[in-house]
């Protein structure tokens, strides 16, 4: 079922991640504490902190070089994967799930991307170093981070600074690498006993890449983020923050039409935090946020119009999406018992302009054409908290809507049969999960989620068409619902740390787009629903045969199968191992990295899902890279490595086909990955 004899380094390569993925014993990894970020050796791959939750520091040194996005980051963590299009933004995939399957979170709150091809999808806007943690919930085992989450949810996090006394925390960054990467990061807290004022920015640029053959692929981006919070902390237990951000972009890209010019983001939020309340009431929260993401896509700012291409002549579509809610939520316990209480709502509204010419977008009058909303109301209950066996439960239910603003639609402007028609939809979600610990060593759990998803604004809106005998997709496309049962175990040992997760479901109306090609655009889409199956499991092994040595591995696999047609499910990963070693001693430390893909077969032609389609069977490859670290004093450290050693030529199996404006044939073909590149970063942290 997994052939593995074209794959570089052959079967044994793949043997070995395996065999250490699966021996005995799994691992849940600490999370390292801030003040011992200089003294961990360079992240090669996380584990899970608790069932079915992942937390880590996003400032960590990581390897490959470090990341200019969040979809870059999240590789890190087994089961996920990204759709590439070149150097920078790709879309995040989680267990063979893409788009708002996975409900990203910034500061509790949702940055929407606007574009109707993800171009810009929420964690283009993220760099994950200027956030303090980052936590993944795999699967529909939560209730109270929003709707929808069929995936999983991703959340980063900033602490709050607490001074007991007048000070200052300082944290800086810069790394410098091959085709001209260079990024810089800051971030500075300063207060006292009654608040803090915190301020954040980095910014991060790359040029071309070469792939493994010496060929130049267009994938330069440049791009910087700020950020600053105002706090005020009268006593332990209590904060209100007020905070603001903003950002800009550009990026080349070679699997696209277009190429993003701008990336602009602003960001307002406002949050009240109060814990040791009197009595059971033990802590309430509320937040408060407004986004907006204006995206520019054209074919002529970072290239020239193929004259001979499917778009000509220079043109641009400016995209906006405003994104607005908040939450409130509190917490009750009695003895073993916790209860998480809450609402939530949200409303985001898009519009649109574009057009022939350079810049005449600038001047054209913007044009609403969608508004969406969603109301919910949340609860999870956990019986035996802080006992060896819990009982983990929630449910919410949720009032989403959507309102065609729409005149016309296509390239023709034909008149829209759903204009100013509205869609309401009550949806109702919920799990239940049991742990069990067998003493300090051995624990397990066993849980089921379903969840409930309203369509999103690229099922709705940016289909050309819906389902058979329908008259748009926005009339006719169906809710999503999953149900999936979830399994995993844990061992923790002196040397050995183990764990294994394993997940099946069931996804009835799956939203599926099917691409048509021809036409003055490159063709048409229409979304669907079908009824679909997915399966898989990701496990992991981190074993230290002597004080100054680590070794680890992870496994993951993804399958899914469209149970109309009995075929596979589109954009589903193939097959996965990780194996690292790392040696620290004193002040040094090294490490390696093998990553071994297996070839993927399974895959669904003409048929994808709402951000890209396969391409047919991808070969399978395997890379090595290196670091090594130098802690210069206790506040620098410095760390450099080489990602694909070898200078390897090969492709990811999720990928965008490569544009013929830039010279790729017409057929759809894979986007190789950079060659050998190296890179060396400074860490400086202060307090």
């Amino acid at each position: 079922m997994f052939p593995v004899s074209r794959l570089p380094g052959g079967p044994a390569c793949l043997s070995a991640c395996i065999w250490l993925a699966l021996a005995p014993g799994l691992a849940q990894a600490e999370v390292p504490e801030t003040a011992h970020t200089l003294d961990t050796l360079v992240v090669t791959a996380t584990a899970p902190a608790s069932p079915l939750h992942w937390v880590t520091d996003p400032r960590l040194p990581r390897q490959p070089v470090p990341a200019s996005d969040g979809a870059d980051y999240l590789k890190t963590v087994p089961g996920f994967s990204a759709i590439r299009n070149g150097g920078t933004n790709g879309d995040p995939v989680l267990r063979g799930l893409s788009g708002s399957r996975l409900n990203i979170l910034s500061n509790d709150g949702s940055l929407i991307g606007a574009c109707p091809s993800r171009m810009d999808n929420p964690l283009s806007y993220i760099a994950p170093e200027t956030y303090d943690r980052l936590t993944v919930i795999k699967g529909p085992q939560s209730v109270r981070w929003g709707a929808g989450a069929s995936a999983g949810t991703v959340r980063f996090e900033r602490d709050v600074p607490r001074f007991d006394a007048p000070g200052m925390q300082v944290q800086a960054s810069a790394l410098g690498g091959s085709r001209n990467r260079n990024d810089q990061m800051l971030d500075a807290s300063a207060g006292s006993t009654p608040g803090y004022l915190r301020v954040s920015g980095n910014r991060s640029e790359s040029g071309d890449y070469r792939d493994g053959n010496g060929d130049v692929v267009p994938s330069r981006w440049r791009k910087w983020n700020a950020d600053a919070a105002i706090g005020w902390t009268p006593d332990p237990d209590t904060v209100l923050e007020l905070n603001a951000g903003t950002g800009d972009a550009l990026a080349r890209y070679a699997g696209r039409g277009m190429d993003g010019s701008a990336f602009k983001r602003s960001s307002y939020g406002l949050r009240f935090e109060r814990g040791n309340l009197p009595g059971a009431w033990d802590t309430v929260q509320a937040s408060l946020y407004h986004n907006t993401a204006d995206h520019v896509m054209d074919n002529y700012t970072l290239r020239t119009p193929n004259p001979h291409g499917s778009m000509p002549m220079a043109m641009a579509s400016n995209v906006e999406r405003r994104t607005r809610g908040g939450r409130v939520a509190a917490e009750w316990r009695w003895q073993d018992v916790a209860v998480v209480a809450g609402v939530d709502a949200q409303d985001s509204r898009h519009r649109k302009r574009g057009g022939m010419g350079r810049g005449t977008w600038r001047q054209l009058p913007w044009t609403r054409d969608a508004e969406l909303d969603n109301r919910g109301v949340f609860s999870e209950l956990t019986f035996g908290e802080g006992t060896p066996q819990r009982w983990v439960g929630g449910m919410r239910v949720d009032k989403a809507s959507a309102r065609d603003l729409r005149r016309s639609t296509g390239m023709m402007g034909m008149p829209n049969p759903t204009a100013g028609q509205r869609r309401e939809e009550t949806l109702g979600s919920g799990f239940l999960r049991y742990e069990r610990d067998h003493g300090q060593a051995w624990n397990w759990y066993a849980g089921f989620g379903h969840s409930a998803r309203m369509p999103d604004y690229w099922e709705l809106f940016s289909a050309d068409a819906g389902p058979a005998g329908s008259a748009s997709a926005f009339a006719a496309v169906k809710p999503e619902k999953t149900s999936q049962v979830d399994l995993g175990l844990q061992f923790h040992g002196r040397q050995v740390e183990a764990w294994v997760s394993a997940y099946a479901g069931r996804i009835q109306d799956y939203i599926l787009f099917a691409y048509r090609s021809g036409g003055m655009m490159g063709g048409s889409t229409r979304a669907d629903n079908v009824d679909a199956r997915i399966a898989g499991a990701e496990a992991g092994l981190e074993w230290r045969p002597a004080s100054a040595w680590k070794l680890g591995s992870t496994l993951a696999y993804a399958w899914g199968e469209n149970r109309d047609s009995g075929g596979a499910l589109p954009q589903i990963p193939p097959l996965e191992g990780r194996f690292s070693a790392a040696w620290e001693h004193e002040r040094w430390s090294t490490g390696l990295l093998l990553r071994v893909v297996d070839r993927q077969a399974r895959v669904a032609l003409d048929q994808g899902n709402v951000v890209a389609r396969d391409l047919g069977p991808s070969a399978g490859f395997a890379t090595l890279a290196l670091n090594a670290a130098y802690r210069v004093t206790d506040s620098l450290r410095a760390s450099a490595g080489v990602d694909n050693l070898f200078d390897r030529a090969y492709a990811e199996h999720l990928n965008l086909a490569g544009s013929a404006d830039f010279g790729f044939p017409a057929d759809p073909v894979r986007i190789n990955e950079p060659g050998r590149t190296f890179w060396l970063k400074l860490d400086y942290r202060y307090q």
